[in-house]
């Protein structure tokens, strides 16, 4: 008998043939105080997503007369890493193949196939996708795998992740935000660029995931 097995034995005697079961209250929030969207929620999610050394990039909405609000937001945000420009040898950079075409226009930037593998994905410069929701009491960015997001591997290898957010999709808390995904989607919650630290705290950025994290807020 294994240590475990022994370990389970013993509980399941204490318990005996009929144990009790207790009622475990489950009295949850599953909402906030302010609706989706609204200025008091985006306030705190760029807080906290600059707290956590995320760049926040506010814009116009991102639909309308103002659409290329977005596109210009993107282009700026990349051109401060110099990334994106249409020149000879401009560094490479993708985008989730169902992300609207316009946010990413005058880009070098082509859509992802899905065919590039992870050590190909690692000498792209930047990629740019969307996210479906984002929690601002917790500072985090949702994506769900669907064409605008794009694949968990584009948005965990390359270096810099330009996300585009729209205003109406940021909710206060996590089961709001879990009550609009899908549970059978592959997840990524983000909440800032990819760091850790040792035990003397130094912290390292970039370690499993992107090590620059932009958030364009459209709206």
């Amino acid at each position: 008998m294994s240590a475990r097995d022994e370990v389970l034995a013993r509980v399941r005697g204490a318990l005996g043939p009929t144990p009790e079961v207790s009622d475990v209250p489950r009295g949850y929030r599953r909402v906030g105080e302010h609706e989706a969207g609204s200025q008091v929620l985006v306030e705190q999610l760029v807080d906290r997503l600059e707290d956590y050394r995320a760049t926040v990039v506010r814009c116009g909405a991102d639909d309308g007369s103002v659409r290329d609000a977005v596109a210009s937001a993107v282009s700026e945000a990349l051109s401060r890493r110099g990334i994106g420009a249409n020149a000879r040898g401009a560094p490479a950079l993708l985008h989730a193949p169902g992300l609207p075409v316009a946010w990413v226009e005058g880009l070098a930037s082509r859509p992802d196939d899905g065919t590039l593998s992870a050590r190909d994905l690692d000498a792209v410069a930047a990629v740019v996708t969307a996210s479906v929701v984002a929690v601002s009491e917790t500072g985090t960015v949702v994506l769900d795998g669907s064409p605008a997001c794009g694949r968990r591997a584009l948005t965990l290898v390359p270096d810099v992740h330009v996300c585009v957010l729209r205003v109406g999709d940021v909710v206060q808390t996590v089961p709001e935000a879990l009550a609009r995904l899908d549970p059978m989607r592959p997840l990524t919650f983000v909440s800032g660029p990819s760091a850790t630290s040792d035990i003397e705290l130094s912290r390292v950025e970039g370690v499993h995931g992107p090590r620059t994290l932009v958030v364009v807020l459209a709206g």
